[in-house]
């Protein structure tokens, strides 16, 4: 099939990043990737292989050193911080692995609280749709520590959807979850892809969670060493061996 430009939710052309001034470490090295609209995209690899980074430079958390990212056709490289932070604000979710909730704020102020930060009134019909997809009508006057992991992941997703974003950028949101609660979240991101036409990218260590994309990318030492549809969970450690290396690379959490 072929991508037209408008099915691009993210796109990244040649993007590098090094960190570092006396030793510097190459981050990502000539990195290019579109995501399309409506898919799931899983991204792994060993710990220092430039998942994270590439996750950060996509979403506009980072800038990268050279190269050019796009969000919905909108290039971030000219961007002021300020229009930067709009920008994330209401074209942009968020999904960590620590939930990153305000302990303040009960679940529903949580959830729209990137609505209030961007000053725009979020559709009433919408917001009752996300929490009913969630499934925390009966928690929204719950703080985040009256909530278990699981909740307080579902808050985050609930969060990242209200605004209607370009895509979700999850980065390791099943970490800090046990296996129950992982599948429930997984099925989550999954429903927002498959229902709500949602785009979602995700950095994952697990190939189980990995096996929810529709698309895998595999990372290491900074460059994108496979592109895989869909696999199964078993096979994804197959696809973790770089091009003329018969050695797998190893996933450690991180």
């Amino acid at each position: 099939m072929s991508v037209t430009p408008a099915d691009v939710a993210v796109g990244l052309d040649h993007v590098h990043k090094t960190y570092g001034t006396h030793q510097p470490v190459v981050a990502l090295d000539d990195v290019s990737a579109e995501f399309v609209r409506g898919t799931m995209t899983a991204v792994t690899g060993p710990s220092g292989s430039g998942k994270s980074t590439l996750l950060h430079c996509a979403a506009g958390l980072d800038r990268p050193g050279s190269g050019t990212v796009r969000i919905g056709g909108t290039d971030l490289s000219s961007m002021s911080e300020k229009r930067l932070t709009e920008l994330r604000r209401s074209r942009v979710g968020f999904v960590f692995q620590a939930f990153n909730l305000v302990g303040a704020l009960d679940v529903e102020q949580n959830i729209l609280l990137p609505s209030r930060l961007s000053g725009r009134r979020p559709d009433p019909a919408w917001v009752a749709e996300v929490i009913g997809r969630v499934g925390l009508g009966d928690r929204l006057r719950h703080r985040p520590a009256q909530l278990s992991g699981g909740q307080q992941q579902r808050a985050a997703i609930a969060r990242a959807l209200v605004t209607r974003p370009d895509v979700i950028f999850c980065d390791e949101p099943t970490g800090a979850l046990d296996s129950r609660a992982a599948a429930d979240v997984l099925a989550l991101l999954r429903s927002a892809v498959d229902e709500a036409g949602q785009t979602v990218v995700m950095v994952t260590h697990d190939p189980v969670a990995a096996s929810c994309a529709d698309r895998v990318l595999v990372l290491a030492d900074g460059r994108i060493v496979r592109d895989v549809p869909q696999p199964a969970p078993e096979r994804i450690p197959g696809h973790l061996t770089p091009r003329g290396s018969s050695r797998p690379v190893a996933i450690r959490e991180g």
